[in-house]
């Protein structure tokens, strides 16, 4: 049994390095999932921020929870589109006619999600510290809060799964990621919700980002988090349960 373990990451250490290697050598991956949350973090602050009622004097504060999601969606679909390549090359197949545990080259795609998109979101964080971000929160809340990224980028990576693994073409195993960076954008991220019309405020604050961001919020603002962060959580959990029970899945039937 302990040979088997040892074998198995072995094994999962390689397809991770693998993952790791295609991402440092991709450099449009590295300017989209850093850069543009970026911009749009400046865009809104400096351009847009004084015009927006958030109803706090500090709006990077306010708007950095919803840049972080926006940041993890794109970079989900990374993942999305290296599974469809390997896919496609056969890979695989070559990987599966070796002695290698077969379940360890999706979770090297997984494992690496988690790694680029945390690089991605401490990068961002380190960013809206130069901008005047500000937090009275303590470890525990900051542990906190990177429990629940990690959480929906691990959600959001198994929904990324099912799309490069059963899409038939390059667009289709991105574009599941659209309507999730769009959802941030109905929400309470930017503006809060009261100041939106009745049908959009009713979606915005029955929809998966809105508690996330709320939680998050009130964490690094060290202030109680009441309902929003159980909320969260199971969307988080449910999303993830349901994603990595489909993807494997089709997993089954594609390998």
């Amino acid at each position: 049994m302990e040979a088997v373990k040892k074998h198995y990451f072995s094994d999962l250490g390689v397809m991770l390095g693998r993952s790791m290697r295609h991402i440092s050598r991709s450099m449009d991956t590295i300017v989209t999932v850093t850069i543009m949350p970026i911009a749009m973090m400046l865009l809104f602050v400096y351009v847009l921020g004084g015009a927006i009622q958030s109803g706090t004097d500090n709006y990077v504060n306010y708007l950095l929870p919803g840049i972080l999601l926006i940041a993890i969606a794109s970079g989900v679909s990374y993942t999305s589109f290296r599974l469809f390549t390997d896919v496609q090359r056969g890979i695989f197949e070559r990987f599966h006619s070796m002695p290698i545990s077969r379940s360890t080259l999706l979770w090297g795609h997984v494992l690496t999600s988690l790694v680029s998109n945390a690089i991605s979101v401490v990068v961002i964080v380190l960013v809206a510290l130069v901008m005047g971000f500000r937090s009275s929160a303590g470890i525990v809340p900051w542990l906190a809060v990177a429990g629940i990224l990690l959480l929906f980028t691990l959600a959001l990576t198994w929904v990324a799964a099912i799309a490069g693994l059963s899409a038939k073409s390059v667009d289709g195993a991105s574009a599941f990621s659209y309507p999730i960076i769009f959802l941030p954008f109905i929400s309470s991220a930017f503006v809060p919700t009261g100041s939106m019309p009745t049908a959009v405020r009713v979606f915005a604050e029955n929809q998966p980002v809105t508690a996330i961001v709320e939680a998050i919020r009130a964490l690094l603002s060290d202030q109680p988090v009441g309902k929003d962060i159980w909320v969260a959580l199971a969307w988080c959990v449910g999303i993830l349960l349901l994603a990595y029970i489909f993807a494997m899945r089709v997993y089954k039937k594609r390998v």
